[in-house]
């Protein structure tokens, strides 16, 4: 399992992922599950991976070989003249990556499925995002919808629902993002540091900034003893219940 979040914030775009992988409890490994491709000053595409570690290593690899050697059938997203565009080729590739593993066809809760969070801008229009499925098919960020999500979802979605602001400043979605991976790591095993982040300024058609949050790491440490000591303060400014 993994933890994949991208959010669409009005100064750009913000993704976080955890890094651990496993088989079974006594099969645990540590996996990159954020790639990018970038022409600085152009444009930026960002890419993190949930789901079978086989079936996202082969799209990475598909995409980043034909963004070197591009052909009238193996469009590049170099190339490409919209995040849509990009969108639509990457899903291609899932599509048909799945397929090859289930000869049944690409199906939601194949084996071999994955589901990819897609996120980046090219110059000239406004930085996108999406939520590719393992059928190939996407959806699109909309104000009312201002993030994804993908692998162990349901531990981090309560703050991100209840915090996430659209002006926020990078800094403050970046304190936010480590708060809902604190929660999910808290609470799921198969979710750990080392967490990757990277952000994506508007207009500047590159990756603006990026770390790794490591074990240990002081301020995520700090955010995670402050998040538990102003939980456990607010539940006892609550009224307490009377039979």
């Amino acid at each position: 399992m993994t933890y994949c979040v991208g959010l669409r914030l009005n100064k750009g775009l913000v993704f976080m992922t955890d890094t651990r992988t496993n088989a079974g409890v006594d099969d645990i490994s540590q996996v990159r599950k954020m790639n990018s491709w970038e022409v600085p000053g152009e444009r930026v595409i960002t890419l993190l991976s949930a789901g079978n570690l086989a079936t996202t290593q082969a799209v990475v690899s598909l995409v980043d070989e034909r963004s070197k050697a591009p052909g009238d059938r193996s469009p590049s997203i170099l190339k490409a003249p919209s995040m849509f565009q990009v969108a639509t080729i990457i899903g291609n590739i899932l599509r048909d990556v799945v397929r090859h593993f289930e000869p049944s066809g690409p199906a939601a809760e194949s084996l071999f499925g994955a589901t990819l969070i897609l996120g980046g801008q090219i110059k000239g229009s406004e930085p996108r995002l999406f939520l590719i499925y393992p059928e190939g098919n996407f959806i699109e960020s909309s104000d009312d919808n201002p993030f994804f999500q993908s692998g162990e979802t349901k531990y981090g979605r309560p703050i991100l629902v209840r915090a996430l602001e659209p002006d926020m400043s990078f800094e403050e979605a970046v304190k936010l993002l480590c708060v809902s991976f604190d929660s999910t790591i808290r609470a799921n095993l198969s979710v750990d540091l080392p967490i990757d982040l990277q952000v994506q300024a508007v207009d500047e058609c590159r990756i603006t900034h990026q770390r790794r949050f490591e074990r240990g790491d002081s301020y995520f440490e700090d955010v995670s003893r402050g998040w538990s000591d102003a939980l456990r303060a607010a539940f006892s400014a609550l009224p307490d219940f009377k039979f």
